[in-house]
């Protein structure tokens, strides 16, 4: 029953870990997850085919599949990074460690059953038992993985503290059952020095985690953390500090101030009043800094989903010099939760929202993107205010910029997109909306390093290759936007 337990648990977070490092790696989290999960059933099926045709030492058997899933589940996350670093066919090795464990998986529990069989004990009541603890370790897994082990270990020391559940497993059933295992001191022996192997590995990770993160970015990786929501790398070279997350780069500190000035300081500059602002993500506090250029702004409200965003940028010392200390600032107030059940609870108006989130690449930043989302923007502005939302790029990404575009203007509000160059980003656009005309009522502050009333005037034009019309509009019950932006990602790769 232990060992049912163990496994199944295990199993269920090798599935997960797959997952999650290919979306993390790759994009395109549906597509991830519903392959995994369906290459993995399917080799399920497989593995208890194949259970037919073993005969005879099962205990022996048994020993070894869970030495074997224990050997290759346990290296799936390092192998997988590695295939993203040094092969070509990333998706050929997932595939693989995929159908591995899965048909592995399989035949454990036709294989318990069997020895249960053999051991003449009640049939019906301990098949129960089995099926009962395996859905209780499937349970298990699938809640400590997102939870507990990806927050606090990462994929690498939660990955190998899997492996050494299974191989730990190998190891009590070799010396519980000693007398029906034969070579049972050879066995004892790989079990062992497998064992010592996954728990050096998992002792390790960090270091083989920056060791492979260095492989992934161009820079030096200073900082690396994973939340409970998300990965953080920060990165340098020389005078540039690059912050990513899950493998997007959200700012260089060589450029960021274009992006933050069009994303700041053209909606201001739209804006009848600047009492209130209120600005969805944006947990690096670089727009927050640039609001803090306006006298007239009373308070700020930064919703950020990730306390430790904005621990981290509140706290580290090349971070907090690049946004001039701004999430220190009096005038702001950070709530750390969900910017969609914010806008759902939140009974306030502001003159200006700013939309500072990550690109839609998965669900749930999809669903930030929908009609809903920006109606409900709209029903915490004022009757002038201002709406302006990060959208992506309409050159590397067009489809996904005037869906954006398309899908805030089926609300209702007058829409105004522009674009500017970022070189660490290339042609990047915003999408400025409100209730009223859109009329330009302020001048810039003096102290912008990039716009000037000139270059506002040229943001709103666009070229004959940045323009896409045939897109639909972004909904939640169907999330196109998602489509539209990981084709364009596919493209581009």
């Amino acid at each position: 029953m232990l060992t049912t337990l163990m496994i199944s648990g295990c199993s269920m977070v090798y599935e997960l870990i797959i997952s999650a490092v290919s979306s993390y790696l790759v994009g395109d989290s549906t597509l991830q997850y519903s392959v995994t999960i369906g290459l993995y059933m399917f080799a399920l099926g497989i593995g208890s085919f194949l259970s037919k045709f073993v005969r005879q030492n099962l205990w022996s058997w048994f020993v070894n599949v869970e030495i074997a899933i224990g050997i290759v589940g346990g290296t799936s996350a390092l192998s997988l990074f590695l295939a993203n670093l040094y092969l070509e066919s990333y998706a050929l090795v997932m595939y693989v460690e995929i159908l591995a464990i899965g048909t592995l998986a399989g035949l454990e529990i036709p294989l318990l059953t069997r020895i249960i069989e053999s051991e003449q004990k009640e049939l019906r009541i301990t098949l129960s038992s089995i099926f009962s603890f395996d859905y209780i370790g499937g349970l298990i897994g699938s809640i400590a993985f997102p939870m507990l082990l990806l927050p606090h270990l990462g994929y690498f020391a939660t990955a190998f503290l899997a492996g050494t559940c299974n191989l730990l497993c190998a190891l009590l059933i070799i010396l519980y059952y000693n007398k029906k295992i034969p070579h049972r001191i050879v066995y004892r022996t790989i079990a062992i020095c497998l064992l010592a192997c996954m728990t050096a590995g998992m002792l390790s990770a960090e270091n083989v985690g920056r060791l492979i993160e260095g492989g992934l970015y161009r820079d030096d990786v200073i900082l690396i953390e994973q939340t409970a929501y998300q990965k953080i790398v920060v990165t340098k070279h020389k005078d540039d500090m690059r912050l990513y997350i899950d493998g997007n780069c959200q700012f260089s500190s060589a450029d960021e101030y274009r992006y933050h000035e069009g994303l700041v300081h053209i909606p201001m500059a739209y804006a009848p009043e600047h009492d209130h602002v209120l600005i969805l993500g944006g947990g690096d506090g670089l727009a927050v800094r640039e609001l803090l250029k306006y006298d007239d702004v009373q308070d700020i409200t930064l919703i950020d989903l990730d306390p430790g965003m904005t621990e981290l940028c509140s706290t580290d010392k090349q971070i907090v010099a690049l946004n001039e200390g701004s999430l220190l600032s009096d005038k702001l107030t950070i709530l750390n939760m969900d910017a969609y059940q914010y806008l759902t609870d939140c009974k306030d108006v502001y003159d200006v929202i700013i939309v500072d989130l990550p690109d839609p690449n998965n669900e749930a930043l999809a669903k930030l993107y929908t009609n809903v989302f920006y109606r409900m923007c709209a029903n915490h502005l004022t009757e002038d205010g201002i709406l302006n939302v990060q959208s992506t790029s309409p050159y590397y990404a067009p489809k996904a910029f005037w869906c954006i575009e398309k899908t805030i203007g089926s609300e209702g509000l007058n829409v105004k997109p522009f674009h500017l160059q970022v070189p660490a980003f290339g042609d990047w656009g915003f999408n400025m909306a409100s209730k009223s005309e859109l009329k330009l009522h302020h001048d810039l502050p003096a102290d912008t390093r990039f716009l000037t009333p000139e270059s506002v005037e040229a943001v709103f034009a666009f070229g004959k290759d940045e323009q896409d019309q045939s897109i639909r509009i972004n909904s939640l019950t169907k999330p196109v936007l998602i489509q539209y932006y990981n084709d364009a990602v596919r493209n581009w790769n």
